[in-house]
Parts: structure tokens; sequence; C-alpha cells
């Protein structure tokens, strides 16, 4: 079952579920854009193929708040605000260790490898600049829970900028050379954008199930005092 989070004629806000890649990959597991487009045939009693455009993505272990394109016009303008950053993407996060800096920002290079999917931070004529601000929400057990936003969108990027400064996300099987399996505490908990046809601004919350990781806070109550 899809959970809608909003939803009008030109777009469509659902919870991404973790471990659930965001359109069709090599694993052929079932896929949220896939999902989705089923969801609006059914509801809708939609013939043949259904529209629906893939603006932004997150990565498959990675839950949260996406939004789709239910137009060609909406995918234009969507797309649009998400290449000149205009879409805020916050996310929440709990990383291995104490953050002793309350707030900051964060300036890397990056650099894919496509053929291992992987990131690693490189020099600024190798890599893409990425940036990202955070603020420390509460800390416990020798574990920092962030708020982050993003201001570029680069692939695996909150994941690397942490680990790469010893501060790996918890969980984080691909970054996280120590930790035990689980599932990876990135949530991508709210986004904020413009609507491309009515022009007022929507804002689109979620959070995690108070599960491991996540119930070692109030992660609700955490945000809502910052």
């Amino acid at each position: 079952m899809i959970h809608v989070l909003y939803e009008d004629n030109h777009i469509l806000c659902v919870e991404k579920p973790v471990n659930v890649p965001v359109q069709e990959d090599d694993s052929h597991d079932a896929d949220l854009l896939s999902m989705c487009k089923q969801y609006l045939k059914e509801k809708y009693n939609k013939p043949g193929n259904v529209y629906l455009g893939l603006v932004h993505r997150l990565d498959r272990p990675v839950g949260g708040v996406m939004v789709f394109a239910k137009t060609s016009k909406a995918a234009s303008r969507l797309s649009e605000a998400v290449r000149t950053h205009t879409i805020k993407k916050e996310y929440i996060a709990i990383v291995d260790g104490i953050i002793s800096q309350k707030q900051g920002t964060l300036v890397d290079y990056l650099k894919k490898d496509t053929r291992k999917n992987r990131v690693t931070v490189a020099s600024a004529q190798e890599g893409k600049k990425s940036i990202l601000h955070y603020e420390v929400i509460d800390q416990k057990k020798h574990k920092t829970l962030v708020h982050i936003t993003l201001e570029t969108g680069r692939s695996h990027q909150i994941r690397v900028q942490f680990s790469s400064r010893n501060l790996p996300l918890v969980y984080d099987q691909r970054y996280n050379t120590h930790t035990k399996k689980g599932q990876i505490a990135l949530y991508a908990y709210q986004l904020t954008f413009m609507h491309p046809v009515k022009k007022e601004p929507i804002v689109v919350t979620c959070f995690p199930q108070p599960k491991d990781p996540w119930n070692l806070f109030e992660v609700e109550k955490c945000l809502s005092r910052k």
C-alpha cells in the first residue's frame, strides 16, 4: 500500500518505504514509481499507461517524503526547482559519535564510482561541489541526532560527508565499517516547495517509525523544539 501524504490534480507526495528502489533497477524488485502508477491507475480507473514524472530520488535504503508530477507541466517546473535548489530537502540522521559543534556547514567535492556504486571525497578538479547544513538536535549513548538541509543533492552525499569526518551514520552498511546490521539511520522527513501550478508553498512532512535506531530519541518532540 502506498502512503499518500498529499495529492491534487498536479502532484503526488508519498512516503518512500525503506529498501524500496525509486525506479526499476537490476534487482527487478517492486519499485516506488511503478507502485504509484498502479495506485493512480486503480484509484482513477485509468486505461493504458499512467503518466507520472520522477523529479528527484532517494537512495534505496533511505525512506521518507518524495514528490512526483502527475502532468508534464508539473514535471518540467518541479525538475527546474530541483535543478535550481528551490526545493528545500530536510533530513534527519543519527551518527555514530558526538558532534561537538552544535551547527555547521559541510563542504566537499564528491566523486562517484558508478561501477562500484560508491562515492568518495575528491579534489575540486575531480569531484562535484557538495554542501549541506546541519544542526545537532539531541545526543545520547555516544550518538547524535542531526537535522540536515541539503544545498546540493549528490548521490550518497549525507552519508559520505559525515563518514569522511569519522561520524558515519548508524547502520550504514556501505560507509560505516564498524556498524552492526540494521536499517540506515537516515530519513527524508520534510519537503518544502512552491506548487508548480497553484504557486503556493507546500510543506510535506513524515517521520520514521519509532523502531531501532530511531527509538533512541523522541524524534518528533526533538524536532518540535528545534
